[in-house]
């Protein structure tokens, strides 16, 4: 093990100051380029996270240094009682990208989207005599109340209710149990196109279909969780777009703003004028700096043809992963840049050290699963070196 004196010292004056929610994080951070990143040591690793899949345009993007440079050094705030361009352009862009009428709210972060997207739920379920949703287990959407509320964890739900909304939680991807849980009683229905804190668990062809005839037979709000599957991260800019299937309700964060903070909650057709004045709203939200932010990534997504990037360099990871022969090695699930390394043991805590020791950060997100979600510029090279040190970090996770 390599010594880490200024690494250490820093760890300890975080478990000092901060509370204890976090413990302290491995590996503390100092400077990135790219998909590379290095510690206060200068110790340097491949990121094969990415922020939890925020970072879209990796580590220092020139693109996203010069328009967050250029927008602090003029308008850094306004509030919500003055508008500006940068988030008008951001509201049009998305809506560009979406392709459908709607209308944008901005929000500074993903739990905060979809708090939106659950009053915006509450009130169209008061105005048509609708009282309780519909989430699915293990589904995670945030850990303020009301995100809270739709998240299916019972780890990190059920030491804060009561909740304020009626939620009943159906397994994943089973349409007939969604089918009998909707009922004209139902405001909204509250997905994640690929389940992401589960595990990056897809659903089985057809399902978000399905929760689209159910939702229109009944009257209910589909809404779609893309916090973490959207902007690239999956091939496409959204993730429902592979299936063809357009929500009522869409809820955007981490990969839009690139680094920097930024939500959005966005309601096609009548659910985009849901909202009346004074229902809601955010003193950051659609603020100009992180509004710039998110209009250089999306440029620079389009103008680099990171959409096609995404696809190719995914497929190369996810085949090279499956043409893997280790005990430890179940699988590989996921599309894109945004997968799991699927193992047959409770060891992904053990995969996540051995990967930090041999220079690649990577996410124990489930004990059998490890989350890959590196930023959209990563080299088909840099696949290529993880692929290849993947069986010795498995040896080692194995051994340990």
């Amino acid at each position: 093990m390599y010594e880490r004196p200024a690494s250490d010292a820093l760890s300890k004056r975080f478990e000092a100051a901060f509370m204890p929610n976090y413990g302290v994080p491995p590996v503390a951070l100092a400077r990135g380029e790219g998909s590379k990143a290095w510690d206060v040591d200068g110790r340097e690793y491949l990121d094969l996270i990415g922020g939890i899949a925020v970072s879209s345009l990796g580590h220092a993007h020139p693109a996203l240094v010069a328009a967050v440079s250029a927008q602090v050094a003029t308008l850094a705030h306004t509030s919500n009682l003055f508008l500006h361009e940068p988030e008008v352009l951001l509201a049009e862009r998305l809506l560009g990208l979406l392709g459908a009428p709607a209308r944008v709210f901005l929000t500074n972060s993903g739990t905060e989207a979809n708090e939106a997207a659950l009053k915006l739920a509450i009130k169209y379920g008061k105005s048509t005599g609708r009282g309780y949703f519909v989430a699915a287990e293990n589904a995670f959407h945030g850990r303020t109340l009301g995100a809270l509320s739709l998240t299916g964890k019972p780890s990190i739900r059920d030491q804060f209710g009561p909740f304020p909304a009626d939620v009943r939680f159906v397994p994943y991807g089973d349409a007939d149990a969604l089918k009998n849980a909707v009922t004209a009683e139902c405001a909204a229905v509250f997905l994640e196109p690929t389940q992401g804190e589960a595990g990056v668990v897809p659903p089985p062809d057809g399902y978000f279909r399905a929760a689209r005839e159910i939702c229109d037979a009944t009257g209910a709000l589909l809404v779609a969780d893309e916090i973490q599957s959207a902007i690239g991260r999956t091939g496409h800019w959204f993730a429902h777009q592979h299936d063809g299937v357009l929500p009522d309700v869409l809820t955007l964060a981490k990969g839009l703003g690139g680094g920097m903070p930024i939500g959005a909650c966005v309601g096609f057709g009548p659910a985009g004028t849901i909202f009346a004045k004074g229902d809601h709203g955010s003193t950051f939200g659609g603020n100009p700096v992180s509004a710039a932010a998110a209009l250089a990534v999306l440029d620079t997504i389009d103008r680099d043809g990171l959409l096609d990037h995404v696809r190719t360099v995914g497929a190369q990871l996810a085949e090279g992963i499956a043409a893997i022969d280790h005990p430890l090695l179940k699988g590989v699930r996921g599309r894109g840049l945004w997968l799991a390394i699927v193992l047959t043991a409770d060891r992904s805590a053990q995969v996540q050290a051995a990967a930090q020791h041999a220079g690649f950060l990577v996410n124990a997100l489930q004990p059998d699963a490890v989350r890959l979600a590196p930023p959209l510029v990563i080299t088909s090279e840099q696949i290529a070196a993880f692929v290849a040190a993947l069986p010795a970090i498995l040896d080692e996770a194995a051994d340990d």
